[in-house]
């Protein structure tokens, strides 16, 4: 390209990419995040560009260009660069009066994806759409390379550039689950006792449904497949256009089934995707009769889903002074592993039995190094055999699976950026 290019180099320092960071940037598994957000007032792109000068741009990531070649020995590296945000702010002619503008922002984030980011410039880009919807008045998309972080890192970067529009001086807040401790109270010697063999049982527990995962992990990438379904793609679909469908659900009906079932929201959801895939399917055969052979039929469907677990021990909000300084102790980047849950599908007459299902299957999870043995596997195969091998197996794992689940914890309530007159509606 001629012309001037949109940064300007600034100092020579220079940082390696990560492990995950050379895995994203992999031709073959370019990777970026796209985030939605609703705004409560028409956008503006002045507030909006003025705002990033302050906070985002000062992040070492969203300031620095990706080089392939030129860093130490020969290895990709961050570069730090002068930004112009201007740049990085799209802002497309819309007609305001459009028919269908629900349908307008899914097909515009669709071809969103089949654009490939300018490496010449930060990894980053806004694009604000000055369109009313049924749930706001504009809409802002961020698309963000994923060797920048994952979702947890991001969105504690975003949070950390808003305030509460209730208190402009505080950082939004989360919900995070408290953590269990066991009895604080170890007096006597047959109560120590008992808490060293719970200690040992818990151990051995976690020690064999860990290498249970670790086979099933490791038969997946070598042969181990779903059922052929309509839900699984085929060879090939990740190079066409994504079609991205957003629809909303009551928190306060999960929370309802939740307090009622005395479960968590993530027993809460994959329960609900377990009933929906099986009423799905059951329609899909519907030339079947529901007679007890095709019941077994259904329960023998393999159907699993790979998740992406956060491997960080920290879920809060840092704030973006915290973020940049250089020992600070919030582990920016990628930093999760996989999971591999399986779905039990069939048709019940108890609603209810598809949570209790779910449950079972996430509490027993809840007991595996999976998540932390997949992680350190594919660190150590980019290691060993390099970026080429580490990508093939990703890239296995993905295609012998149905689905990927990804979930982030927004803020509770609403927040602004820069000015009030941007405000951010829950994510």
């Amino acid at each position: 390209m001629g012309g001037e290019t949109n940064t300007v180099r600034e100092t020579a320092e220079e940082e390696p990419l990560s492990p995950c960071s050379q895995l994203f940037n992999s031709p073959d598994f370019n990777c970026a995040i796209i985030v939605t957000m609703g705004c409560k007032v028409k956008g503006n792109p002045s507030a909006i560009i003025d705002g990033l000068k302050h906070t985002l741009v000062n992040h070492p990531r969203f300031s620095s260009i990706l080089e392939m070649k030129n860093g130490k020995k020969g290895q990709p590296s961050w570069v730090r660069t002068k930004v112009r945000v201007e740049e990085h702010v799209i802002v497309p002619d819309i007609d305001p009066d459009i028919e269908n503008p629900d349908q307008y922002v899914e097909d515009y984030i669709s071809n969103l994806t089949t654009v490939p980011m300018d490496l010449s410039k930060p990894l980053w880009e806004i694009h604000l759409l000055c369109l009313r919807t049924s749930n706001a008045e504009s809409i802002g998309l961020l698309k963000i390379h994923h060797s920048l972080g994952d979702g947890m890192s991001l969105m504690s970067l975003f949070l950390a550039c808003t305030c509460k529009t209730s208190d402009p001086e505080a950082l939004p807040t989360v919900a995070v689950q408290k953590k269990q401790f066991g009895p604080t109270c170890y007096s006597g010697f047959f109560n120590k006792i008992w808490w060293l063999f719970v200690g040992l049982w818990f151990i051995l527990r976690l020690v064999f449904k860990t290498f249970v995962d670790v086979l099933m992990f490791a038969l997946t990438i070598c042969f181990l497949r779903d059922t052929e379904t309509p839900l699984l793609a085929k060879p090939g679909c990740e190079l066409k256009p994504k079609r991205f469908v957003h629809r909303i659900i009551s928190f306060d009906d999960v929370t309802l089934v939740k307090n009622a079932m005395n479960m968590t929201v993530n027993d809460v959801l994959p329960g609900v995707t377990q009933a929906g895939l099986s009423r799905y399917l059951s329609r899909r055969y519907v030339d079947q009769e529901a007679t007890p052979k095709f019941k077994e039929l259904m329960r023998r469907i393999r159907l699993r889903s790979a998740i992406m677990i956060n491997l960080r021990p920290n879920a809060g909000i840092e704030a973006l002074a915290t973020m940049m300084a250089k020992k600070s102790k919030c582990r920016w980047g990628n930093l999760f592993g996989y999971i591999l849950l399986p779905f039990s599908i069939g048709l019940e007459t108890d609603p209810l039995e598809y949570l209790r299902r779910a449950k079972v299957t996430v509490d027993r999870k809840k007991h595996s190094l999976e998540a932390v043995f997949s992680m350190a596997f594919f660190k150590l195969i980019l290691k060993v055999l390099g970026l080429k091998a580490s990508v093939v197996l990703v890239r296995k794992l993905i295609h012998s699976t149905t689905l990927t689940f990804s979930n982030v914890v927004g803020p509770k309530g609403r927040n602004y950026f820069s000015r009030p007159s941007v405000v951010l509606y829950r994510p």
